[in-house]
């Protein structure tokens, strides 16, 4: 079977705020406008509060850290911006996508994970389940100790709900 090809990656030219625009117009035609829908359902983006002028929702795929203000681009995250709609449309057509859901805090999530032995990192976008609608958590490149969390989760949700 042959895999629906990966997009290719947003490459930094070397002047940020060129970048973070080209990869917000991204976000905003691909993503937020681009009518994602996950298990029959709608996917939205948070846009509030806004930072920079720019949707809260957008930094948490292109940045990393804990705290909102001190986020830091994360360029694997910002090149694999059109991964985030691709995995959503290919997710269950693609045998190197999983997905399963997970339980963080009162939160249900669903992980839409891209494993390819043929990529250096794994990649997975975070969905949060509400009850008309998935909201866009997060994306980033999964490794260490996250790789074998998700794996675990996986192989669970997995055993637990064969049909």
């Amino acid at each position: 079977m042959v895999e629906p090809q990966l997009p290719p990656l947003v490459e930094f030219g070397g002047d940020w705020p060129s970048y973070e625009d080209e990869l917000y117009s991204i976000y905003m035609d691909e993503i937020v406008n681009g009518g994602l829908t996950f298990q029959n359902l709608p996917i939205s983006c948070q846009y509030r509060p806004p930072y920079k002028d720019k949707h809260f929702g957008f930094w948490h795929v292109i940045t990393e850290g804990p705290e909102e203000g001190s986020r830091t681009p994360d360029f694997r995250r910002c090149e694999r911006i059109r991964w985030i709609p691709w995995m959503v449309w290919n997710a269950t057509k693609d045998s190197r996508i999983n997905w399963w859901e997970n339980k963080r805090g009162s939160d249900t999530h669903i992980v839409i994970w891209l494993v390819d032995d043929d990529l250096d990192e794994s990649f997975a976008v975070i969905l949060a389940k509400r009850s008309e609608y998935l909201l866009l958590k997060s994306a980033y490149c999964v490794k260490g100790h996250r790789k074998e969390t998700f794996k675990r989760e996986r192989d669970q949700y997995k055993k637990a709900n064969k049909g």
